[in-house]
């Protein structure tokens, strides 16, 4: 990365999860310009699907202001749909700034690493077995779908069988664990007895910042912080190449990682 600083000391400026609590100060969004006439503007949004939230006008509204030559966002590129109120009530924040940036002709993309990096990445620390990090990313989905999507206990099986598949040819690792629906289920029973069942996993176990003592998720909490912050720096660093290119940057996350980034972002673009 083309910096003015070492980016190894960048780097160790991305802030941990772990004992990080918020404060009246949190940065939640930032608007910073380089020296070389790059501009970054960085918004942490609430995850929504409800094309009424508030949140969506502040979102043109930077857009307008910022001009963008690129927008990154989160998650994969799920595409968009035909109207802007559609786009959102199917694909969130992120849709969102796909459906705008394709009406004004930027181009686009995501902030996150490959599926196949973030796994390497976990099964490289050695604290978690495949089928734990699997099981972790199984049942991180099926609550999204459960919970964002309303989707019914038949509708979440099938989009989870579509993403094993897929899941299984693109991670060599993952092929021969956890390989369709009907494994779920035995190895979820041996980690949880409460819900009842795998596409029950309660949302309040996927926080980095949680404590799985406390709520129940055992060890999903501890791999979603790596994940968190491992994506972190894999975002923070797409961000500040792009700028020190010399683009305006437009990109949109979830809001808890722009403080974690803050730090080493301003550190690479001072």
């Amino acid at each position: 990365m083309a910096q003015n600083q070492n980016s190894t000391a960048c780097d160790e400026k991305l802030l941990s999860y772990l004992n990080w609590k918020e404060t009246p100060d949190t940065e939640w969004s930032l608007h910073l310009t380089a020296r070389n006439g790059g501009s970054l503007q960085y918004i942490g949004a609430s995850h929504s699907d409800d094309a009424a939230d508030a949140q969506f006008p502040a979102l043109r509204q930077a857009w307008a202001l910022q001009k963008p030559t690129i927008a990154f966002f989160e998650g994969p590129d799920r595409g968009i749909a035909d109207s802007e109120t559609e786009t959102i009530s199917k694909f969130g924040e992120s849709g969102f700034v796909r459906y705008m940036a394709k009406a004004d002709g930027v181009k686009t993309k995501s902030l996150e690493p490959s599926p196949q990096e973030e796994a390497d990445y976990l099964l490289s620390r050695k604290e978690f077995t495949p089928e734990q990090i699997k099981l972790f990313f199984i049942l991180r989905e099926a609550s999204r779908l459960r919970e964002r999507k309303n989707m019914t206990e038949e509708q979440i099986k099938a989009t989870i069988a579509q993403l094993l598949q897929r899941a299984n040819s693109l991670i060599p690792a993952f092929a021969t664990v956890l390989p369709d629906i009907a494994s779920l289920q035995p190895a979820y029973s041996k980690y949880w007895s409460a819900p009842a069942n795998w596409w029950e996993a309660p949302a309040e176990w996927f926080t980095p910042g949680g404590d799985g003592e406390k709520t129940g998720g055992k060890f999903t909490h501890t791999i979603n912080r790596h994940s968190s912050e491992f994506r972190n720096l894999h975002m923070y660093r797409l961000l500040t190449e792009a700028v020190l290119r010399g683009e305006k940057v437009y990109a949109v996350v979830g809001r808890n990682h722009v403080p974690m980034q803050a730090p080493a972002i301003r550190c690479a673009l001072a």
